[in-house]
């Protein structure tokens, strides 16, 4: 696409510098005009290294505008500025034009000094954000410094805690309960490794994939009554959103397991060749359960993550008194 763009530059270039020989305009080298179009062919050609060598192009065409006064100027003058370190060749451009026509009108001089100034403010607002992401990159990476040592911290010591309590345990029941405290510890170590990674690096990261098995293991850790449906090839779906799939669902389920204990819970997910859904309803729970803080940011915060990967999120209660969570999401996303 650039090439295509960089083709049609050089192009119209060297059309208006064939068009500005024909209404004889002045030179300071006094040349036949097969000399004056292989200028302006030149100095045309010499605009499709400005991308890659933006000051050897400006110097090329300045001198070449000394020979003869070529549009190239306007370009040059704006990319030496925006895109090169030695910006003040663009200060030589007008100058160029001016000796190249021998003539002191200045109008077009101002034209090129423009475009120099606007390829200027450009360039400038490009270091300033390419500056400021490199900043948030830098706090992405201190913040997530101090999570992993904070987290990590209490997350060992509920790890090892509750390994010690299992061993101590004298019955089954206390037991069965460190052992899954144990376990639920150690897939969150190895999810906030995979987090903190993600925030360190200034990269796209590859999000790990979830297997077919978890989520069935997922909904068999819960201890809820859970019907789980899947309908279509999971395998089809790009792991990214698989992913966020999960998290829809482990939201959804401790959500049921505060708000709505002993409620029957269905999950139904549905696999297509481009978009996956998943919707998570529960009945009303058997018994009120005891209040409980809600502060609304777990459906916040899963709305977001749906909705960075292009797919939609919707909840509410049901007309018989339970919940639903409904989520469309994109089944392909490059990772």
């Amino acid at each position: 696409m650039k090439a295509a763009g960089d083709l049609a530059v050089v192009l119209l270039v060297a059309a208006l510098g064939a068009w500005r020989e024909l209404s004889d305009p002045p030179h300071l080298v006094s040349a036949p005009v097969t000399f004056h179009l292989a200028v302006h062919l030149l100095a045309a050609a010499a605009l499709w290294w400005r991308r890659t060598h933006p000051s050897r192009s400006a110097a090329v065409i300045a001198f070449l505008c000394l020979l003869t006064p070529t549009y190239a100027t306007f370009a040059a003058a704006f990319w030496v500025a925006a895109h090169s370190r030695h910006r003040w060749l663009a200060a030589n451009l007008p100058a160029a034009w001016l000796i190249g026509t021998w003539s002191p009108d200045p109008t077009t001089p101002a034209l090129i000094t423009v475009a120099a100034l606007t390829g200027l403010h450009l360039g400038t607002r490009q270091a300033h954000a390419l500056l400021t992401e490199r900043a948030r990159a830098d706090e992405r990476a201190r913040l997530a410094t101090e999570l992993h040592d904070v987290v990590t911290h209490r997350l060992n010591l509920m790890v090892l805690h509750s390994g010690a309590l299992r061993v101590a345990a004298k019955t089954q029941d206390v037991r069965k309960a460190a052992d899954d405290l144990r376990t639920a510890g150690l897939q969150a170590l190895a999810e906030h490794r995979d987090l903190a990674a993600v925030l360190r690096s200034n990269h796209t990261t590859r999000i790990p994939d979830v297997l077919p098995d978890e989520l069935a293991s997922l909904v068999a850790a819960t201890g809820l009554t859970v019907t789980l449906t899947e309908h279509g090839d999971a395998g089809t779906i790009s792991p990214a959103v698989r992913r966020t799939m999960y998290r829809v669902v482990q939201e959804s389920l401790t959500n049921v397991h505060k708000h709505a204990p002993g409620a029957e819970t269905t999950i139904t997910i549905h696999s297509g060749p481009n978009s996956v859904r998943a919707v998570i309803r529960n009945t009303a729970p058997p018994a009120t359960p005891d209040p409980l803080p809600v502060s609304g940011t777990g459906l916040l915060g899963l709305r977001g993550r749906v909705e960075m990967v292009g797919g939609t999120l919707t909840a509410g209660p049901t007309s018989d008194g339970g919940y639903e969570v409904d989520a469309v999401l994109p089944a392909l996303l490059p990772t």
